[in-house]
């Protein structure tokens, strides 16, 4: 009779797998239909000057975007546009379409709620009660980006210079109802997200006003 080989139950022990081991605890594993995809970012790069930073501003979805050089969608903010709708022309008191530039920054550093008048930052802060006294002062406050038109005939020249027609990128009151169209021409915003906002832009930055997104 053969004898049985003395390594036979050493390599036994090492072919039997417990049984634990083959159904791990179900916190230890995800199902397949548990899995989250992963979400690409959505790239919208400039399309008036290839590479650089710009504003995307949505008249119908009362939104601006910012995106970063590489097109990446940075910030997303609520603002109010013209209550008069879209256009160009002087006096209209309407936001003005297409692509303009940020050509003056004003305020920098201020206390969030500064009264700005005339483009002078004031001593002054705006409050509920100010706006009671006077409520249909079109406010504005905190810091102004302004914008010149870059459309010839369009948003620059003549009676539809948006530079001439003072149309700002401003802080507003907590009065303004953000999300629907308020505004004198200008695009209102939030004091907080234009101070966040004009802390990440430059003189230079491209805007586009979009009359359908």
């Amino acid at each position: 009779m053969p004898m049985r080989p003395r390594c036979l139950p050493a390599l036994l022990a090492i072919l039997v797998i417990p049984a634990a081991a083959a159904n791990p605890p179900e916190a230890d594993y995800l199902l397949a239909s548990q899995l989250q995809p992963m979400q690409a970012a959505v790239i919208k790069s400039n399309p008036y000057t290839p590479g650089s930073p710009w504003l995307e501003i949505g008249v119908h979805s009362q939104s601006l975007v910012f995106y970063d050089a590489r097109g990446v969608a940075r910030a997303h903010y609520t603002i109010s546009t013209a209550k008069n709708g879209v256009g160009e022309q002087a006096n209209s008191y309407q936001t003005p379409r297409g692509w303009h530039r940020v050509c003056e920054r004003i305020g920098d550093g201020v206390t969030p709620g500064t009264i700005i008048y005339r483009r002078q930052v004031t001593p002054w802060m705006y409050t509920a009660q100010l706006h009671q006294e006077y409520p249909d002062k079109d406010w504005i406050l905190t810091r102004i980006l302004w914008l010149c038109g870059m459309e010839p005939g369009k948003n620059l020249g003549g009676t539809v210079d948006s530079y001439d027609r003072a149309i700002y990128i401003h802080g507003a009151g907590e009065h303004v109802a953000f999300g629907t169209p308020t505004s004198r021409g200008c695009i209102r915003m939030r004091n907080e997200d234009i101070v966040e906002l004009f802390a990440q832009t430059g003189n230079g930055l491209d805007v586009l006003i979009n009359e359908n997104l």
